[in-house]
This record gives C-alpha cells, sequence and structure tokens, in this order.
C-alpha cells in the first residue's frame, strides 16, 4: 500500500487543533490520529528504544533458549517446620571456630624486630664488672644500658656478652640468658630487661574505624572488642558492620553485632593480625503483589520472612494471592543433602542451589514458620497475583479493545473531514 503522507498534515491538524479545538475535539482528533498512523503503515509510534523484534533480527547470532527444559534447573519447598530447622538459620562465619584452636588465656608476647628494650644489670656488690670496688656496698648496685632497638637480624647487643638473639623470646627467657651470659665476669647478676615500644606486637585496624590505626598488643591481651575501643569504635551502625580478622592465611568474617551477643566471638587478638570493618547492608528483594516493590533494606541485624513482608507494607489486597508467597535463594548443597532432596539433576561440583521456598498466607501456622524463617542477603521476594485479578485484567483489556475498535471508524471518518477541510 502506498504511503500517505502524514507528517506535514498532521503538523498542519495539530496547530489547527491547538487555536479552534475544544478538549473534546482533541481528544477525537488524538483518536483519529491513531486511526491515520494505523492506516498509513509508515510513520511507527513513539518508543523509548528498539522493540524486542528489531534487537532479535538486528543481532549477529542469535542463541535462544531451549524450550523444551527451563533456563536453570532449580527446587521447590514448602516452608514448614522442617524447612525452617534447615533452611530457616542462614550459617555464618564465626570467628571462635576459626581461631578456636587459639582459644585460651591471652598470647604470650614475644619480642620481634623493631622493638626498644632497655636493659638494667645489678650486682650482688661492688668490685664486679659493673660496678666500681671503689663504689662500697650501696643499695643499687646497678647499671643501667642505653635504649636499643632490636636489629633486622634479630639480635641484642649486651656489653660483655656479645649479640644474643632476641626474637620470639619473652622477656623472661632473654633476662636468663643475658644472666648466663655474663655469670663469668659479673658478680652473681641478674637482668632486668624493660620494653620502651613494642611495633612486632601491634594489630593493625583498617577501614570503618573512627581511628584506624596500628596498636599495641598488651602483655595481659587484648580482646576484639578491647582494640575496637582503642580505635575509638566503628562509624556505621553495627547491624550493617562487618568485622574481618585475618591472621597468617586464616580469616573470618562477622557481624559487629554478634560478637556484641557472643562473648565467644570476642576472641584474643594476636600481634600480627589484621582487623577489617566495611560497611555492608543487607538488601532483599521484593516483586509482585506487594504494595511496595524493588530493594528493602534489612535494618536490623537479622529479618524474618514476615518481617521482610511487612517492610513491603504488606500484600496488596486487590492483587495478591495470599496462598503464593516465594522466596528465591541459592542455597548450600549440603543443606538440601540433609533435607533429602533428589539432587540429582544438579551436577556434583554445583554447590549452590536455587530453590523457591513457597508458603501459604491463608494457613494460620504459616505465620509461625514465616516469623522463625530468617532471609540471607540478596534474597527475592515474590507475591503472585491472585486468578480473579488476572481475569480482571483480561475482562478490562476486552473492554477496552472492544471501545477502541467501535470507535475506530468514526474517529477515521472525523480524521479525513479535518484534512479535508484544511485542503480547502
Amino acid at each position: 500500500m502506498k504511503a500517505f503522507p502524514v507528517r506535514p498534515v498532521l503538523s498542519n491538524l495539530f496547530e489547527t487543533l491547538r487555536a479552534h479545538a475544544t478538549r473534546r475535539a482533541v481528544l477525537n482528533s488524538a483518536a483519529a490520529l491513531a486511526g491515520l498512523l494505523a492506516i498509513g503503515g509508515c510513520s511507527p509510534l513513539s518508543g523509548d528504544g528498539p522493540s524486542p523484534a528489531n534487537i532479535q533480527a538486528e543481532a549477529a547470532a542469535y542463541v535462544p533458549a531451549p524450550s523444551d527444559r527451563p533456563a536453570f534447573n532449580y527446587v521447590v519447598l514448602d516452608i514448614d517446620s522442617d524447612a525452617v530447622s534447615i533452611f530457616g538459620t542462614p550459617p555464618v562465619s564465626s570467628l571462635f571456630a576459626t581461631f578456636g584452636r587459639d582459644k585460651g588465656p591471652a598470647p604470650e608476647i614475644r619480642l620481634g624486630v623493631g622493638d626498644v628494650v632497655q636493659l638494667t644489670v645489678f650486682e650482688s656488690q661492688a668490685g664486679g664488672l659493673f660496678i666500681p670496688k671503689e663504689a662500697g656496698v650501696r643499695p643499687g648496685n646497678y647499671v643501667t644500658m642505653p635504649p636499643e632497638i632490636i636489629d633486622r637480624p634479630g639480635t641484642l647487643t649486651v656489653p660483655y656478652a656479645g649479640k644474643i638473639y632476641a626474637i620470639g623470646r619473652t622477656i623472661r627467657q632473654l633476662e636468663e640468658e643475658i644472666d648466663r651470659s655474663l655469670a663469668n665476669r659479673a658478680i652473681d647478676p641478674q637482668s632486668v630487661l624493660t620494653i620502651v615500644s613494642r611495633s612486632s606486637s601491634q594489630a593493625t585496624l583498617v577501614g570503618a574505624f573512627t581511628t584506624p590505626s596500628k596498636i599495641e598488643v598488651g602483655p595481659n591481651g587484648e580482646r576484639a572488642l578491647d582494640m575496637i575501643a582503642k580505635a575509638n569504635g566503628i562509624t556505621p551502625p553495627g547491624y550493617e558492620t562487618y568485622i574481618t580478622v585475618q591472621r597468617d592465611t586464616r580469616k573470618a568474617t562477622v557481624y559487629f553485632d554478634t560478637i556484641l551477643a557472643n562473648s565467644k566471638e570476642d576472641i584474643y587478638i594476636h600481634p600480627g593480625d589484621i582487623i577489617y570493618a566495611y560497611r555492608e547492608p543487607h538488601r532483599y528483594l521484593a516483586f509482585g503483589a506487594v504494595l511496595t516493590q524493588g530493594q528493602i533494606d534489612f535494618g536490623a541485624t537479622k529479618l524474618s520472612l514476615a518481617e521482610a513482608v511487612a517492610r513491603a507494607s504488606g500484600l496488596d489486597d486487590a492483587r495478591a494471592d495470599p496462598h503464593e508467597v516465594f522466596l528465591y535463594r541459592l542455597a548450600p548443597r549440603s543443606l538440601l543433602e540433609r533435607a533429602h532432596v533428589d539432587l540429582s539433576k544438579f551436577p556434583d561440583s554445583q554447590t549452590s542451589i536455587p530453590v523457591i521456598f513457597r508458603t501459604n498466607f491463608r494457613d494460620a501456622a504459616s505465620y509461625f514458620a514465616a516469623v522463625k524463617f530468617l532471609l540471607t542477603d540478596k534474597d527475592v521476594i515474590y507475591v503472585s497475583n491472585s486468578m480473579s485479578y488476572e481475569l480482571f485484567k483480561f475482562l478490562t483489556l476486552l473492554n477496552n479493545t472492544s471501545q477502541t475498535m467501535v470507535a475506530l471508524p468514526q474517529n477515521i471518518k472525523a480524521a479525513g473531514s479535518a484534512i479535508k477541510s484544511l485542503n480547502q
């Protein structure tokens, strides 16, 4: 069919409508324009971007998903008492579980490179190595050496005793070694070693602390909360803050509030540990027949399914099907094996299995399960529409379509009259 020169006519028609038409006439003419575009066949309606058909047609290659099977295999589980006991409490990391073999008393602080110490040697009487004979017997027959830093080779130089290896030794062990080295020269020597400053027994606190810094681990021991307090605390809310402790090759991460709630998680910090605090709010997605859709913050350390639906302003009474409330999650394979789920269709190497948990809010008991079933980060809640609402949408579409089809000939006739009058 030959294209009708629509654009020049439309431009003139809009000017005429703006100048002379009443509101009713504008509405009728707008419908007429839709009819013109339908019969013109060459000027498409405006849009925000390419249509799906155009995207697929212009692709260099198109790989459709198999029509005989889903894109991903998944498991559907109804939320009952067993599901709550197995999946309702998400597994979490633990400082105590990771560093449990380091439990017990505070770690013994040993000397290391960079520590500054000061040595005092006592002798039982004058006339020895350090106390001249003419000094006589007096209280405090001792001599104090200048402060000395333990060098990179790890040695400490003591007059008349030479270089003594210090790294990895306690203060008491080093004092005994110095006494043995001076025994043939001094009179009943007794050494007292004082630590001026420590750099080898510090832990590093970085991230969301008020004062990130390197903090010395005292001889009485410092627990995680002690070190956090010395850094003047954390800046984000506790329920949104993770604390990671790294020791050698081991690492564990917990919520800050978990350390507060469980004293076992308040572990002793060792020299060289790295404590990292960072903020990561837990969020979930709510879709479907809820009153507030989108990404929603937990706003707490723990959030149950019932609380999550409440944070989404509840179910939409006009749309929702309370029988079909779904929660999407990637669950550990080990938990599904505990629930005796057949995983034969999933490869053995797949450690995380897509699971859709389903609950029925029409069932009174389901609310108790929803209160106990805790969400994990990035969970998705979807509430389906009821069949009555789907029927309502279908009937509304039919009604609107029928009205449009009835009015279409009249609108086309009105548009033709308008164009004829413009030509005259």
